[in-house]
């Protein structure tokens, strides 16, 4: 892999674009479950938000993961140093297999819903939501310092508990009135 020593800092823009455009989509499309199922009874509402999932999931979100799962596979074949340290890239790398089992669940999220079978609720999806921005706390934290901080992980895998369940308990609108 040395031929691509000299490519490594195109492939490191490659890889920090291709993770915008997953998280993009990780971000967004719990969003979309949330007006499918709270507007289920809205039928042209839904056929739009079910081409929106689609396109969002099929031609946006899975080539991203896929381009910064292959990006990110070839920064540490170029410089394999990386994996040398206090264990940084590998909570990193743990966190990201995560979000590629995250992006796995959207897709079958989806296909439920568009078959119409709606056994999750819109504050289930809210709550849903929460858990991408979790990890890339998580993982932003361990690219930035280059380390790995236990408390750091902790304190952060508690506060983004605290907020899911929060979401998971917040009182409708329509029952406070």
């Amino acid at each position: 892999m040395d031929f691509l020593l000299d490519y490594y800092l195109w492939i490191l823009v490659f890889h920090i674009v291709a993770v915008m455009s997953w998280m993009a989509m990780l971000f967004y499309q719990p969003r979309l479950y949330v007006y499918h199922t709270e507007h289920k009874d809205k039928k042209e509402f839904v056929e739009v938000v079910k081409i929106q999932e689609l396109k969002m999931y099929k031609y946006i979100g899975m080539p991203a993961m896929w381009a910064t799962l292959v990006s990110g596979f070839l920064m540490v074949a170029i410089n394999p140093d990386l994996l040398k340290g206090d264990g940084w890239l590998h909570a990193k790398i743990f966190f990201v297999l995560l979000l590629v089992a995250y992006s796995f669940s959207l897709g079958y999220y989806r296909k439920e819903l568009e078959k119409g079978n709606y056994k999750k609720e819109g504050k289930f999806f809210r709550a849903y939501n929460e858990v991408p921005t979790v990890l890339a706390v998580l993982i932003v934290g361990y690219v930035v310092t280059k380390t790995f901080s236990l408390s750091f992980t902790i304190i952060t895998l508690l506060i983004g508990s605290f907020i899911i369940y929060k979401v998971l308990n917040q009182k409708s609108k329509e029952k406070k009135n």
